[in-house]
């Protein structure tokens, strides 16, 4: 079965390809137990406000007591988050995702006093405090983070209205998802043959990556078509979140919202700048693959819905399982345990909710919270493709799953920046064991175009959608306001020049792309998928090539979680993404995949 041609309700999915849910909690009962006991808490943190310069103790009693609430607040919202995220339309999810959020909110707002009073008791008194408290010794890391971002944190009150705000803030970003993956209803596409196809969110790139292009065109078009009737709607959504995004960094008295976003894990604003200008200047490299697709394809024109559209009629079926086995195999390297925690993972404790279904979200990604499992969240089509999208997550999981086992609560979580690395890491090791293993041509140029539909996605579409994110908040920054139209201008624009006229386009479907991506309500998110990508290839070549000890210091940047700042991190397990030369050296790696590809398709020719 394909998800083209049938989706199945919820109820029919098999239970071993979904994600274990009663590993959170057993029944829905007990979710509501759980939340009205967290709820009934908040008053025990309440109660520290504003003692918390009584001494070490007293203020320890309350960050133990704040990190709990916390941990247990998060386990409801993943199961609130992932219940609603496979099933949309169910009202009791809905409520549920509402009523957690909601509670976040709420405990946000309850320990909004702590880094204040913190920052006023001073580094030089909390410095002697840990001496004192050896259980505060823990929060060094934490402590020095705050006492750098002392400049930005203003005062109880102030941090209380901010933590007010969360809830309502988020709002836009539900609508988006919302209206895109819940209420949107897309005209199927249709076949050489004339026959129908269900589009949907969970099919759509199914379709564009399959031989019929007219089946590719119609999805297309039918896809673009709905998010340009709502073209309005989603733009002012999006300048709603970007003047939100104003809002907090001149409450927190950021130069911009960009400094606002890297100042957060510590990374220098040229990091940014640094990957903008060698994407420009790399460009040629894929207008030079567009040529090769064209050649490959056999088409006089190449168009946005031939990017995926297979170079070879012997594209072989990957089964989740065979997925699983491969995957395990390519990061064999990363030793036994690394392995047999993964092969756990996907295949007896479910940490994956494998299938599309109706109503399901479009969206993929890796959740969990301390305490649960590191899950998955996919739509698994049994192409490569998917295998590579499998890969990136479990990347992302054992990010998680070594972080929560070897640090405090504290350090659980771990910046974006980071993690990025850990997924594209598992790309790489993977696509290298399937070229080195599997030496079939056809197949060797389904896992190029795995690859190069990757490098695509991180390595050309996020760092256009970075470059049309900072123009978005440049022009909020200075007061101009921006309709859908003039969105839709700028990204047509900047993929005009990195299609380098190799590429038809009618501007207003490539045009609104960026409504296409969620991502961009998470404020300089997307630069951080090209960032991740180049540590990845840095790091996944050194273990490759044998370096001694590369293994290790790379478990131990995963393991590091949250305790130290990303780019330090990084540098001790081999690569310095403060500079330009990852970026540069994984455009080589590309060119070489775009070498190797021309070689395959003339000896084709």
């Amino acid at each position: 079965m394909t998800t083209a041609t049938k989706l199945r309700n919820r109820a029919d999915v098999p239970v071993q390809y979904t994600w274990n849910a009663e590993s959170v909690f057993a029944t829905p009962q007990d979710w509501e137990q759980a939340h009205q006991e967290v709820q009934a808490a908040l008053p025990q943190l309440e109660a520290f406000r504003g003692r918390l310069h009584e001494g070490p103790a007293v203020l320890l009693q309350a960050m133990r007591t704040f990190e709990d609430l916390y941990q247990r607040a998060g386990k409801l919202f993943v199961y609130a988050s992932l219940s609603h995220e496979v099933n949309q339309a169910e009202p009791d999810g809905i409520r549920r995702m509402g009523q957690a959020m909601a509670l976040f909110g709420q405990l946000m707002a309850a320990g909004a006093f702590i880094d204040p009073e913190i920052i006023a008791i001073g580094q030089d008194a909390m410095a002697r405090w840990q001496q004192e408290e050896p259980g505060l010794q823990v929060y060094n890391h934490y402590l020095h983070n705050l006492f750098r971002r002392q400049e930005h944190v203003r005062s109880a009150e102030v941090e209380e209205i901010l933590g007010m705000l969360a809830v309502p803030f988020q709002t836009v970003e539900r609508t988006a998802t919302l209206l895109t993956d819940a209420d949107f209803r897309f005209e199927p596409a249709t076949n050489a043959q004339g026959e129908k196809l269900p589009l949907a969110q969970g099919t759509y790139e199914e379709i564009l990556s399959g031989p019929d292009r007219e089946a590719r065109r119609t999805a297309f078009e039918n896809y673009t078509s709905v998010y340009l009737a709502h073209q309005n709607t989603l733009a002012s959504n999006l300048m709603a979140s970007v003047q939100q995004n104003v809002f907090n960094a001149r409450v927190r008295r950021y130069p911009s919202t960009l400094a606002a976003a890297l100042f957060e894990n510590n990374i220098p604003i040229e990091v940014f700048h640094n990957l903008i200008n060698t994407f420009q200047k790399h460009l040629p490299v894929w207008h030079r693959y567009w040529a090769i697709r064209r050649k490959a394809l056999g088409v006089d024109t190449l168009h946005p819905y031939d990017i995926w559209a297979p170079l070879t009629a012997q594209r072989r079926p990957v089964p989740y399982e065979q997925a699983v086995e491969w995957i395990c195999a390519g990061l064999a390297p990363m030793g036994e345990e690394y392995v047999a925690a993964i092969r756990k993972g996907c295949l007896q404790d479910r940490w994956i909710d494998v299938y599309p279904n109706q109503g399901k979200s479009s969206a993929q990604f890796s959740s969990g919270f301390y305490g649960t499992h590191p899950f998955i969240f996919i739509n698994y089509d049994d192409t490569i493709f998917s295998l590579s999208t499998l890969a990136h997550e479990l990347g992302h999981s054992m990010h998680s799953y070594l972080t929560w086992k070897h640090q405090p609560f504290i350090y659980s979580g771990y910046s974006l920046f980071a993690a990025e690395v850990a997924s594209n890491f598992h790309q790489a090791m993977v696509r290298a064991y399937l070229l080195d293993h599997e030496t079939d041509p056809d197949f060797q140029i389904s896992v190029i175009e795995e690859a190069m539909a990757n490098f695509h996605r991180y390595f050309f579409i996020m760092p256009t959608l970075a470059r049309f994110e900072l123009e978005v908040h440049r022009r909020a920054e200075q007061g101009e306001g921006m309709a859908a139209e003039d969105m839709n201008a700028l990204m047509a624009d900047l993929f005009a020049e990195g299609y380098g006229g190799q590429m038809h386009m009618d501007r207003d479907r490539v045009g609104i792309t960026w409504a296409t991506f969620g991502h961009l309500y998470a404020d300089y998110y997307v630069y951080q998928y090209a960032t991740g990508i180049s540590g990845a290839n840095a790091l996944s070549r050194r273990i490759l090539s044998g370096v001694p000890g590369a293994v290790e210091a790379y478990l131990g940047f995963l393991k590091s979680g949250g305790s130290r700042y990303p780019l330090d991190a990084l540098r001790d397990a081999g690569v310095d993404l403060a500079t330009p030369q990852p970026v540069e050296e994984t455009f080589a790696v590309l060119a070489g995949l775009v070498d190797r590809l021309e070689t395959l398709v003339n000896r084709r020719a």
